[in-house]
């Protein structure tokens, strides 16, 4: 261990930096975080320093560095361009004792600055020992990724609470699963919710020895690829204790699940394996009320044909906690995978979104609307009733030249873009492995300029395919 890792009290304590420029600013703004009292020596000030000055937030003291400016500090920094005045400041600095940092000089630092993870009052520090800071910087970023932003006030309402609990739970064991059950639990996903005087309540509540609460966690997982998982998804699904998921959540996303975490399976294929809709709600409601984290996982976004809201009214009449986490829905991620934009200046104003999987008829399908020209129509679960829509768009006014896409497992290593007119829609749909993805409009068009997910930009110009013709093109 080359540095003994400190998390040392700054508040209101004297810290010196020699420098005014912009290294030195990043630095004073780190101080200035730990309520430092900064003073500055520096020939000049750069703006962003002059404007703390006037705001008193830190102190000018003197335009040229003396010894006798680190006598009463408790931290020295120097950064500036001057490799004569960091070295005279290092060797003040360490003939007082006083811990001292010339910044981007390994050899001349007492103590570095690392990394930062700032939850206050929970703060994580990585760093590699000056060797590698670049390295330490790309671990933050990961370890900011797996930390909610609530952590803090998690902390801090923890904290006031600390007495009482030993109070009431007399053995270190029962303290520690009580804090255990209250940083997984509903105490943790109301505050993830902004709802603090509820996680206070809810605390106060678990502090009962019979009390158990669950909760429920509405997830949506993307159109296939992992890396499109939000990082708030993957923090519920790391937390869960059950997850729920359907047929469109891929592998690369399940195998993301915490390892101990009960998976249950409750998709629907079409003319495949189904669950009721009513059982998946019920489902949900019991792993709550046996004091469970439940997320239901759904491809896509849980609330773009995907019955979430459905889920959730079960769950409201119920008095269950719930929350949602937005997903990409197919039609951004799958177009833009195919490189289709969705609207474009010149070719569409406006983007629908449909199902082509309904509880009514397909007689009050307001045909004459979604045939607009100018208009991206996008049809989720369309094609087994491709027929039938290529035939209803065409009678209401869509040119059968119209192009469109049958865009399969969107996202992922195995899309498979088919290209074609509305006129030949069906052979498409008949071709397309499942899930597809529907997209009708002169947008469609752009795809061979833009197409950019598995393409080879190195290989031969492709034959040259007309519209009206049949082009299948696989990304893999």
């Amino acid at each position: 261990m080359n540095y003994f890792p400190v998390f040392a009290d700054l508040n209101n304590r004297p810290v010196l930096v020699v420098g005014g420029g912009a290294i030195a600013a990043r630095k004073v703004n780190l101080l200035l975080k730990a309520n430092a009292e900064v003073r500055i020596t520096a020939q000049k000030l750069n703006a962003e320093l002059t404007a703390l000055v006037e705001q008193d937030r830190i102190i000018w003291i003197a335009k040229e560095f003396h010894g006798e400016q680190i006598r009463n500090v408790f931290l020295v920094v120097a950064a500036t361009d001057d490799e004569q005045l960091n070295e005279q400041v290092f060797r003040v600095a360490e003939s007082r004792q006083k811990l001292v940092n010339v910044v981007d000089d390994q050899a001349r630092c007492s103590f570095i600055f690392p990394s930062i993870i700032d939850r206050s009052p929970i703060q994580v520090a990585v760093s590699s020992g000056g060797a590698a800071p670049v390295l330490a910087r790309l671990l933050r970023e990961k370890l900011e990724a797996l930390l909610p932003q609530h952590l803090g006030v998690m902390a801090d309402i923890s904290g006031k609470w600390r007495h009482k609990v030993k109070q009431q739970l007399k053995t270190i064991t029962e303290r520690r699963r009580f804090w255990e059950s209250l940083f997984n639990g509903r105490f943790s996903r109301l505050l993830k919710n902004r709802q603090i005087e509820a996680a206070k309540k809810e605390l106060e509540l678990q502090l009962t020895k019979d009390y158990q609460g669950g909760s429920v966690s509405l997830v949506g997982a993307g159109p296939g690829d992992a890396g499109l998982l939000t990082l708030k998804g993957l923090q519920e699904i790391q937390q869960a204790d059950v997850v729920l998921y359907d047929a469109l959540v891929s592998a690369e996303i399940l195998d993301l699940v915490r390892r101990d975490a009960e998976l249950i399976f409750v998709g629907k294929r079409a003319q495949g394996r189904q669950v009721a809709q009513q059982e998946t709600n019920q489902l949900l409601a019991d792993l709550a009320l046996q004091g469970k984290r439940v997320v239901r996982l759904k491809g896509g976004d849980p609330f773009v044909f995907g019955r979430g809201g459905e889920e959730l009214e079960v769950l409201a009449q119920q008095g269950i906690p719930f929350s949602v986490v937005p997903g990409i829905t197919a039609a951004i991620g799958a177009t833009a995978y195919a490189g289709i934009p969705l609207t474009h200046r010149d070719y569409a104003q406006s983007a629908v979104f449909v199902t082509g999987h309904r509880k009514a008829d397909a007689s009050d399908i307001e045909w004459q609307t979604l045939a607009r020209s100018n208009q991206t129509l996008v049809i989720y679960m369309g094609t087994l009733k491709a027929a039938t829509i290529a035939q209803s768009l065409q009678q209401h006014g869509r040119a059968a030249s119209t192009p469109v896409a049958v865009i399969s497992q969107g996202t992922q290593e195995t899309q498979h873009t088919q290209i074609g007119t509305l006129k030949n829609l069906t052979e498409l749909a008949e071709k397309a492995p499942t899930p597809a993805l529907i997209v009708v409009g002169e947008v469609v068009s752009l795809h061979e300029k833009l197409a950019w997910f598995g393409e080879d930009k190195f290989a031969q110009k492709r034959p040259h395919f007309t519209l009206d013709s049949l082009r299948i093109e696989r990304v893999a």
